[in-house]
Parts: C-alpha cells; sequence; structure tokens
C-alpha cells in the first residue's frame, strides 16, 4: 500500500485582480518505506503540494490519502503520525534548544517524562547535545535548521515531510543536513522531501517527481530523468569560487553554449555540441 496517494489535486490562489493555479490536477504516488524528492523551480507548487499532504491546506479539487488517512477527512488523525520541517526553521529563537523539543512534545501530547527523554535522544542524534541548554538565537543556521528536522521527529513519525531542507545554508552545512537524511532513510522513516537541485534529489531519493505548472511533467530515477533530456553533457566543479567565471569563459570557448552554474556546489554544467573538444 502506498503511503501517499494524490490524484488530481487543484489549488487556486485568488487576488483582485488575478488568480494563480497552484496545482493543476497532481497526480503523486510514493511508496512506504522510500524517498521521493519533489524537483522544480520556485513556483512549481511543490510547498502547496507539502501543504496540502500535511494537512494545513485544503485542496479545491482531488484528493489524497496519507498512511491510510484521507487529509481533508481525518486531517486530525492523520497528524500524529506525520512530521513537517518548513523551508525556513520553526523554533523560538528565545527558548533553548531543548526547551523547543520539550513544546513541541507537548503539541504531539506526550508525556513529560518520555519527551524530556525524547529531547535529550534528538539533541544528541543532531549533534546538538552541547548547546541544547543556549537559546535558539544563538545558533547558527545550520543548527537551526537541525534543530527543526529533530522537532519534526519529537513524536517518531511514520513519514515526514521535508520541505528544501537546505534552504539558506552553506556548502558545509547542506552537506550536513544531507548526512543527517541519510541518517532517517537507514532507519526507514518514508520520506517526501521538495529542492530546486537535481543533485541534491540524486543524492537523497529513491525516485525523483518533477513539478512545474502545478503538474507532474515527469518522474524516474536521476539517470533516467538525465537520459530522457538526451545528449551529452559538460560538468566541472571549480575548488574556488572566484574561479567560476573563467570556468564559464572556457567551457564557451569549448562548446560554444553558456553554462548553468549551482552557486552552493560551485558546479557549472553546459551540453556538450559535437564540436566540443
Amino acid at each position: 500500500m502506498p503511503a501517499i496517494t494524490a490524484e488530481g489535486l487543484t489549488k487556486i490562489y485568488k487576488t483582485r485582480k488575478s488568480e494563480v493555479r497552484a496545482l493543476d490536477g497532481l497526480d503523486l504516488e510514493v511508496d512506504e518505506g522510500t524517498v521521493l524528492g519533489l524537483l522544480g523551480p520556485n513556483g512549481a507548487g511543490k510547498t502547496t503540494t507539502v501543504r496540502i499532504l500535511a494537512t494545513l491546506l485544503r485542496p479545491d479539487s482531488g484528493h489524497a490519502t496519507v498512511l491510510g488517512h484521507d487529509v481533508v477527512r481525518d486531517a486530525q488523525a492523520l497528524r500524529k503520525e506525520v512530521g513537517l520541517s518548513g523551508q525556513y526553521a520553526a523554533v523560538d529563537e528565545n527558548l533553548t534548544g531543548r526547551e523547543n523539543l520539550w513544546m513541541f512534545g507537548r503539541l504531539y501530547q506526550l508525556p513529560s517524562p518520555t519527551s524530556r527523554d525524547r529531547a535529550t535522544e534528538l539533541l544528541a542524534q543532531f549533534d546538538l547535545a552541547a548547546a541544547g541548554d543556549r537559546v535558539v538565537k544563538t545558533y547558527s543556521g545550520g543548527m537551526r535548521r537541525r534543530l527543526d528536522l529533530a522537532s519534526a521527529l519529537i513524536g517518531r513519525p511514520r513519514l515526514l515531510f521535508l520541505d528544501e531542507p537546505t534552504t539558506g545554508l552553506d556548502p558545509r552545512g547542506r552537506m550536513g543536513m544531507w548526512d543527517v537524511i541519510r541518517d532517517l532513510v537507514r532507519d526507514g522513516t518514508t520520506l517526501l522531501l521538495t529542492t530546486q537541485y537535481l543533485e541534491e534529489a540524486d543524492e537523497l531519493a529513491d525516485a525523483i517527481a518533477v513539478v512545474d505548472s502545478g503538474k507532474i511533467i515527469a518522474r524516474g530515477t536521476a539517470d533516467e530523468l538525465k537520459s530522457q533530456v538526451g545528449g551529452e553533457r559538460i560538468e566541472v566543479v571549480v575548488h574556488d569560487r572566484q574561479d567560476i567565471g573563467r570556468a564559464r569563459e572556457a567551457i564557451a570557448a569549448a562548446c560554444g553554449c553558456e553554462a548553468t552554474v549551482d552557486e552552493h556546489t560551485k558546479r557549472l554544467t553546459a551540453p556538450a555540441s559535437g564540436g566540443a573538444r
């Protein structure tokens, strides 16, 4: 039985002058115990999809079930079985890391002793034990993201939604978050994560669904999606960010094309023309 099934999800945001169709008949399926990467640019509909599946938003039409619960009719029961880590850390910076976890434990209606034990366990798991009794306003961005993810796990959810989990992190923080997510995968947690980066989806997901204009336009592994695009590519990773300009010029001279740049990984990618040497 799939952990997530969505059929024909539609969501329209209306303003006085226009309307935006955030989802336009989106279909989705995620098997239990797997990781699906939802890949697409800003505005593609990724976050709206997550918010509907996590019961934070109602679809205008279509239906979805998560862990056997209808996301509209069974929303209250479903919330006890899933966790959500959004694009930005939803933690209280005036509380300590430990107090934040206690607060989320109360929201999940955990007994106080269980909440305290679980907080200690998660602080250790996410390399925050030494900072657990410091107020969060003293945390780095990466530490806040790890605490936010720990908060989403306080109730031991069967399924976890990660909405662009590396947003705002520097390359080192991004790699660290990848390691944390890999540990969750090894524990058998079902994950739906959204990202703008194919490399990130390739590193973390069993399968990738590409979203554009509120629809799934392609699905497969990273290699399958690359083969659908066709043709060969040139990829260059520079050591120093200051070398990106020179690398771009070298690629343009070699293949007569413009390279795209991933600033996070310092990777340049371009299609290889027939005249490339």
